[in-house]
């Protein structure tokens, strides 16, 4: 039978909470964080739909509204909200005391309403500024949110309208779609869409944001940041964007133009400041096409007596800092405090024993590069024409000295615990590549910890939707292929039912819609994100993860690469034996020998970064496949208290892992 409500008003003192509500028994529904954007909206708009209501025992009871109700009630209490106390009244549909169908009309009007599609409400923020006249700032006090997250949805709506359309469409995802914002210009957008669309119908996130690269620099980039001053008084064309770290440089040539002229000057600061022949400047430095430069080293020489007086003052403090870093309770903060104490210490050292010939500074010069956001010097480098048959120490060519001086290479408590981090960090990329092991392994957990003896299975994955927090002293050094895997595994994630903006129950109904395939993503990448900082699995401790480990990270290199983050915290014999004993790099290891650590460091970083041509067969997959042993996913245990340096606890080292 058709239901007819009369219309009424109010007091919002005489509004209570119907019992056949059908939210009555979900009291996090009408929490104060679930109803913040509907109090901000009523309170600048009024209340744009009426709420239903019966009569019970003298008073009003919500039938439908009940969030609305809840946010009046605030509002009424709210001193600071004009217009609304307990006796404002407010418009309503009443319906009859004699009713029999009161829940299914709570029912029908909570599951009839369409949750508002992502794009819809994208595209409405745009036309409240373009049509409306509303700011960032005023539509943000409309709907009780930050100005930042107004922008980021304006943003969207204001993608170019062919884009909207075939993510409408379901031709490309909501996540493809927001990618083009990273370009503020419609017509790049379009141009790079085009593109995409015309070689490949499956079109990624990351493969737009990679194409958009190539058509201006985002101000909020490293080379961007550097260069945007720069770029601004020159009359660079920016293309503003709503969040200004999105604008983007358009003119690629001239940025490309402003970081040469400050490479340059770097270069030429740094050769009048030692005194070499030459400077030049590459935005990127390709070690294959400098293969044929030669290079020159500063050699030892006999510092005088004011100099000799601080070598000693220095060789005294780091002995002392070595030791206070050997502290496992130390916090990272003072820890590398400490760490960049010893490289100036040790820089200071090098200059006070070490100076290049007069005869090489004639014939050498340095190149300034760009390398992971900062600009770097390659010195004593002599060009190809310039090389010729020398030999003595300035030239730093190989000695009788053996590779290494026989020390053991060991695991300090410090650096395993950066290790343990690391190594989770690529296991945690591999899961997140491997939706559907990463799944079943997450669903055993779960059901194997509650329906068996409560034994679980495995104490390695924590199944309690806690992101596990991994500490590292370097952590901005270190190798970032897991954090890029990770980043574009977050990409392909359907993220759409995650929109603050809805209620958990909303958010719940459209992950439920979801395919199996883009569930089990979502699964992956959330299990791996509680992956403990562990070591290799033993197989007799933790069977369960050893072959499950081997199965979806086989070789870590995959997921991680060594770098000079690592290289700088092992000793000069340590890396001199990896290269001669475990790489075969005995010729290698010989002629670095008379060299500084720091130089032995850039060698290290330069092979596995990119292996030399030179390398046999032999040697290049001992590049790689190099890593700790305690890294590899079969690999051995730590070494045992008594054989290592700093003691390493075993048992801990189990826990953790």
């Amino acid at each position: 039978m058709t239901q007819s409500f009369k219309p009424t008003t109010v007091a919002i003192g005489d509004l209570v909470a119907h019992p056949a509500n059908v939210r009555t028994n979900s009291p996090e529904t009408y929490a104060s964080e679930n109803i913040a954007h509907l109090k901000a909206s009523i309170a600048v708009l009024g209340l744009l739909q009426p709420l239903l209501v019966q009569k019970i025992d003298g008073k009003f009871g919500v039938l439908a509204g009940g969030r609305r109700h809840a946010a009046l009630l605030e509002l009424a209490a709210d001193k600071a909200a004009k217009g609304f106390t307990n006796s404002t009244k407010i418009d309503c549909r009443l319906v009859s005391e004699d009713c029999d169908v009161t829940t299914a009309l709570s029912l029908a009007e909570n599951i009839t309403q369409a949750p508002m599609n992502a794009i819809d409400e994208f595209e409405a923020f745009a036309r409240m500024m373009e049509v409306d006249g509303q700011t960032p700032e005023t539509i943000a006090k409309t709907f009780g949110t930050t100005v930042a997250a107004v922008k980021g949805r304006l943003r969207y709506g204001l993608i170019h309208p062919d884009i909207r359309a075939a993510a409408r469409a379901k031709s490309i995802t909501l996540d493809t779609m927001k990618a083009f914002a990273d370009h503020p210009s419609q017509e790049v957008q379009r141009e790079v869409f085009e593109a995409l669309t015309k070689e490949d119908n499956h079109v990624q996130a990351y493969t737009v944001r990679n194409a958009l690269k190539s058509r201006g620099v985002q101000v909020s980039d490293d080379i961007g940041a550097f260069v945007r001053k720069d770029y601004e008084a020159r009359g660079g064309a920016i293309a503003a964007d709503l969040l200004d770290e999105h604008s983007v440089l358009e003119d690629s040539a001239l940025v490309e133009t402003i970081l040469l002229e400050k490479l340059a000057a770097a270069a030429e600061e740094a050769r009048a400041e030692i005194g070499f022949a030459w400077a030049d400047a590459v935005i990127q430095y390709d070690y294959a096409a400098m293969a044929d430069y030669g290079r020159v080293y500063p050699g030892p020489v006999e510092p005088d007596e004011k100099g000799s007086r601080r070598v000693d003052e220095i060789t005294a403090e780091l002995e002392k800092l070595e030791h206070e870093m050997e502290n496992e309770e130390l916090e990272d903060e003072a820890y590398n405090e400490l760490y960049e104490r010893v490289d100036a210490l040790e820089a200071e050292a090098r200059d006070l024993r070490e100076a290049y010939s007069t005869e090489d500074l004639a014939s050498s010069g340095v190149i300034a590069s760009w390398s992971h956001g900062k600009i770097s010097l390659h010195v004593g480098m002599v060009r190809p024409e310039d090389k010729t048959e020398r030999s003595g120490k300035g030239t730093g060519a190989p000695s009788d000295k053996g590779a290494a001086d026989g020390d053991e290479i060991t695991y300090p408590a410090s650096l395993t615990e950066d290790l343990k981090t690391e190594r989770a960090m690529a296991l945690g990329a591999a899961m997140a590549m491997h939706p559907e092991a990463t799944l079943d392994l997450t669903l055993f957990k779960l059901v194997t910890d509650v329906l068996t003896s409560g034994l679980g299975v495995t104490q390695a994955i924590k199944v309690d939707a806690r992101q596990e927090y991994r500490t590292h002293a370097k952590m901005d050094e270190i190798d970032g292929t897991s954090l890029e895997q990770v980043a574009a595994a977050h990409d392909a994630l359907n993220l759409s039912w995650a929109d603050d903006a809805k209620s958990p129950a909303d958010q719940f109904a459209l992950f439920r819609a979801l395919d199996a395939g883009e569930k089990a993503k979502l699964v992956a990448y959330a299990t791996a994100a509680t992956t403990q900082s562990c070591f290799a699995r033993d197989r007799q401790r933790d069977s369960l993860m050893h072959d499950f480990e081997v199965e979806i990270m086989p070789d870590i290199r995959a997921h991680w690469t060594p770098n000079a983050a690592l290289f700088n915290r092992f000793k000069k014999a340590w890396l001199l034996k990896i290269l001669g004993e475990e790489l075969g790099l005995a010729q290698e290891a010989v002629t670095l020998a008379s060299s500084t650590k720091k130089q032995v460091v850039e060698f290290c970083e330069k092979l596995f970064a990119e292996p030399f041509a030179t390398l046999t067969e032999a040697q290049r997959a001992a590049v790689a496949a190099w890593c700790p042993p305690m890294m590899q996913t079969a690999g051995v245990e730590p070494v045992d208290a008594g054989e290592s340096e700093t003691p390493v606890d075993a048992t801990g080292v189990a826990k953790a892992a």
